[in-house]
């Protein structure tokens, strides 16, 4: 195999593909390389227990999971040089495969778990263990059948940001050369800037205008708010994504909080009494609060419904991976399909996902329920979980956020009402509730993750099939490194809210917080805002009528607004590089656009870096935000104003260091 063929992406790897046309990734179907070894296996396994129980503490105690995936993916590339025989680069793909598994595990088990503990249910660690490995499962066997719609039927027609962030960091780390020291300074700038605008008092990280007059006015007298999170990670992030989905992803924060919130503010506070779900009248409603309280429940029905057509749209390519699948398991015309589009068998996932099903309806007969009942949570179980894999995969491969608490949410609603009906109710039906709510939170979690490192893998050659079956290695580990680490913390701390005569310390868990007190209020019969999730499911229904994304658009409307506006200003900055590279032409354009990708997923890179080592400072008990503080912190003029610059300044790192003429990439 020549050397080169490990060392550069194919000009078409971002691009639709010609009819007609194949993609050949880095590493060719012909070549057999290491991939699945002992030296791959033990450090994702290492990596994977290490980023889980560091991301279950901060995740449980600021509500930020750390982004695994994308420093593992550069701690493989240093690990490669220790060896005599370097790593191969498919070696690195599997070593962050297994690692990156520690995100989805963590963000499905501290988003419902620790609600089973401040609602003094008590479960036993071997239960916490199973709703995490049970729900890793099936979020793997579920999106099994979709890779070839997302990673391949799609190729060009999805930005993958991480992906693209996690490829271009192991692409680059085996090049070398100027590209390295390219995606290095990227990393190192951006890891420094969001490490310490996001851990300490250097200057706000959150600019909202409000210092100015007429922003002032606006919010107080209208709800209209403008919010912007000036961090590198996002900007890097928006620049992947691309102006069309940058902007159609605006464009639903901009309805959410410029037309939803006002309206309601406009027309609601001239009711005096509370209106449900909100638990104080509107007049006294903060935007943020008509925000969290009505609007988000709008993105949530319209992500639902937004999901239903994406599975609408994807289920002619399920059934022909099980088709191909099941040729290969017989033997027959799918047996000679290529390393690099080879799954597991369709036999494999089918035993996976009855395996899985018995241990499920076993754990929930467990619970004192009839049979009746266990059947149901099984069948709700296995269609969300199926569902919201779909959901998952659309919505990372698209702005690479999952909307796991929207999802977990509607989850948590739709089974409340199904089991009241069925006479569950009080501890028992809150425990059933979630637990089956952890397990459709860590699938949809491990679904979105998931279908990163299978795009990651299709644009470097790796085999899917040794993807696919070291991510049940990850899924185990992980799952035994977070329950127990829960279970642990729930005895020397309380999550949520400080209950009378525990003197134990406080863990927020503010999204199980949410969860607990949405079980707690259905449990007890309150009412479903069935009009809020049907508006969502109007406004999708309208997208789609127009022919316009209506997932990227709904998770706009879910999202706060300021993780939105600078994922806009990285698309336009990327509008502007295309036109000025289509301008040079030639190696002189080709090289401007690889070397912004380069810039934007060291942005990434190392914003996620940042993350990292500032959620873990957060962690021991010395720690404070104003351990370092500008004076000039707290004068929000100044401040917001010295953000604004900074982020300019990246802004303009971006554009200059990428469109400048270089000799040599």
């Amino acid at each position: 195999m020549d050397s080169r063929e490990s060392k550069s992406l194919p000009e078409n790897a971002y691009e639709t593909l010609a009819p007609g046309v194949t993609y050949q990734p880095v590493i060719p179907a012909k070549s057999a390389p290491p991939e699945v070894t002992a030296r791959s296996v033990v450090w994702g396994l290492l990596f994977c227990v290490i980023f889980t129980v560091a991301s279950a503490y901060s995740g449980l105690k600021v509500g930020q999971v750390m982004e695994a995936a994308i420093p593992i993916s550069i701690l493989a590339i240093g690990l490669a040089r220790l060896y005599q025989r370097r790593s191969h680069l498919l070696e690195n793909v599997i070593i962050t495969a297994i690692g990156g598994v520690a995100g989805g595990v963590v963000a499905g088990a501290i988003f419902t778990l620790p609600a089973l503990y401040s609602l003094n249910l008590h479960p036993h660690p071997v239960q916490t263990i199973f709703i995490c490995l049970a729900g890793a499962c099936l979020g793997i066997l579920f999106i099994i059948p979709l890779r070839r719609y997302f990673v391949r039927e799609m190729h060009g027609r999805f930005p993958f940001p991480e992906a693209t962030a996690i490829t271009e960091v192991l692409v680059t780390g085996e090049k070398g050369g100027a590209q390295a020291k390219l995606l290095i300074q990227a990393t190192v700038v951006s890891g420094i800037y969001d490490f310490f605008v996001t851990t300490f008092n250097v200057w706000k990280e959150y600019v909202d205008f409000q210092f100015l007059p007429v922003m002032r006015d606006a919010a107080e007298k209208a709800k209209v708010i403008v919010k912007f999170d000036a961090i590198a990670f996002i900007l890097g992030l928006g620049y992947v994504m691309g102006i069309r989905s940058s902007m159609i992803l605006c464009a639903g924060g901009f309805l959410s909080n410029f037309v939803l919130v006002p309206l309601i503010w406009m027309v609601g506070r001239h009711v005096p009494d509370a209106v449900y779900p909100g638990t104080i009248p509107i007049a006294q409603m903060t935007a943020a609060t008509i925000f969290s309280k009505y609007v988000r429940l709008v993105g949530v029905g319209a992500i639902a419904t937004a999901g239903i057509f994406g599975i609408v749209k994807s289920l002619r390519i399920v059934a022909a991976s099980f088709g191909v699948a099941a040729k290969a398991f017989r033997g027959g015309s799918g047996a000679s399909q290529e390393r690099t589009d080879r799954d597991v068998s369709v036999m494999a996932i089918l035993l996976g996902t009855i395996l899985s099903a018995v241990g499920i309806a076993a754990f929930y007969g467990t619970l004192g329920a009839s049979w009746a009942v266990v059947a149901v949570a099984l069948v709700l179980t296995l269609v969300f979980s199926f569902f919201f894999a779909s959901v998952a995969a659309n919505a990372i491969a698209t702005t690479a956020r999952n909307p796991v608490s929207g999802m977990t949410m509607l989850t948590i609603i739709v089974s409340s009402v199904i089991l009241l009906r069925f006479g569950i109710s009080g501890t028992t039906g809150m425990f059933f509730v979630m637990a089956l709510a952890g397990m459709v939170c860590t699938a949809l979690s491990i679904s979105g993750q998931m279908i990163t490192d299978l795009k990651t893998g299709y644009w470097l050659g790796s085999t899917p099939a040794a993807q696919e079956k070291v991510k049940f290695y990850g899924a185990i580990a992980a799952s035994i490194a977070v329950g127990l680490t829960i279970v642990m913390l729930a005895r020397v701390f309380q999550f949520g809210e400080k209950a009378p005569g525990d003197a134990r310390e406080i863990l927020a868990a503010p999204q199980a917080s949410i969860m607990k007190a949405i079980v707690e209020g259905f449990m007890n019969r309150q009412p479903i805002a069935y009009f809020l999730f049907g508006t969502g499911a109007a406004i999708a229904i309208i997208l789609e009528m127009v022919k316009v994304p209506a997932l990227t658009f709904a998770l706009g409307m879910y999202l706060p607004l300021e993780l939105n506006t600078p994922a806009l200003v990285g698309g336009i900055i990327s509008y502007y590089v295309a036109k000025k590279s289509e301008k040079a032409g030639g190696e002189t354009g080709r090289t401007m656009r690889e070397r912004a990708v380069v810039i934007a997923s060291g942005l990434m890179a190392g914003g996620a870096l940042g993350g990292v080592f500032g959620a873990a400072l957060r962690i021991p008990k010395w720690y404070r935000e104003d351990l370092i503080q500008t004076p000039f912190y707290g004068n929000e003029a100044v401040s917001q104003g010295v953000s604004m610059l900074f982020f300019v300044g990246l802004c303009l790192y971006l554009w200059i260091d990428s469109t400048r003429r270089v000799g040599e990439k």
